[in-house]
């Protein structure tokens, strides 16, 4: 991984291990090859891991999983299906808005930044952290899948009940055969799927996750999140 990514420092012990590997350090190799020869990389350096940055370990309550950042310039900042201000909000993050105030009765934004759950324990985390100019995907493979299953298995180890959210089928596969995440688990495991326009309607909607986050997180003591951005 590129070295101007500076880990933080809760996630350190995780991680450090798991950056030392071959498949890491070829990752770090193939990004500056990547810029090196000028193809533009998002979202930008300094920003890759926002969402560890915004999430520390020990405050994780709940995990969403993405696939990989937005592939148009000025939209990914770090955090799954998250874009900075200013930023015409997607059509998946349209539908999650959507589902939000079915749920909870929570008016739309007017923006698709979610720093604001970052910073209440929501780990908005992508599979693949980096993605080229207009190729959705087209990191995936290289590496970054070691490292975030590193992060995805440090949360399942935490005795602190953590919800994760699990959209679509590469969500659930991510999860899948990660330790602490089978049936036995003492994790509330929510599945349903993809909020993208192609599969939303087929289940998507009325998923009810946000409030049923919320029941499980209050009955553990661990505080609900406020989902208004």
């Amino acid at each position: 991984m590129a070295a101007s990514e500076s880990i933080p420092t809760s996630w350190r012990a995780v991680l450090e291990p798991v950056l030392a590997s071959p498949k890491s350090r070829a990752l770090g190799g193939f990004l500056s090859a990547e810029e090196a020869a000028g193809k533009p990389i998002y979202p930008p350096r300094g920003t890759r891991l926002a969402a560890l940055e915004l999430t520390p370990l020990d405050a994780v309550k709940v995990v969403i999983l993405g696939q990989d950042p937005y592939h148009g310039p000025g939209q990914a900042h770090g955090l799954s299906f998250s874009v900075q201000d200013g930023v015409r909000v997607p059509p998946s993050l349209v539908n999650i808005f959507k589902e939000l105030e079915s749920d909870l009765g929570l008016p739309r934004p007017s923006h698709g930044n979610l720093s604001q759950w970052a910073r209440q324990g929501v780990l908005l985390l992508n599979a693949a952290l980096t993605v080229a100019d207009g190729q959705p995907a087209s990191h995936q493979g290289r590496g970054w899948e070691e490292i975030t299953d590193a992060v995805v298995a440090a949360v399942a180890a935490k005795a602190e009940p953590c919800v994760f959210m699990l959209w679509g089928s590469h969500a659930r596969k991510k999860a899948v055969s990660v330790p602490g995440l089978g049936p036995a688990s003492h994790h509330l495991i929510l599945t349903a799927p993809h909020p993208s326009p192609l599969s939303a309607h087929t289940g998507w909607f009325g998923c009810k996750h946000f409030s049923k986050a919320n029941m499980f997180l209050e009955a553990h003591g661990r505080g609900a999140v406020d989902w208004r951005i």
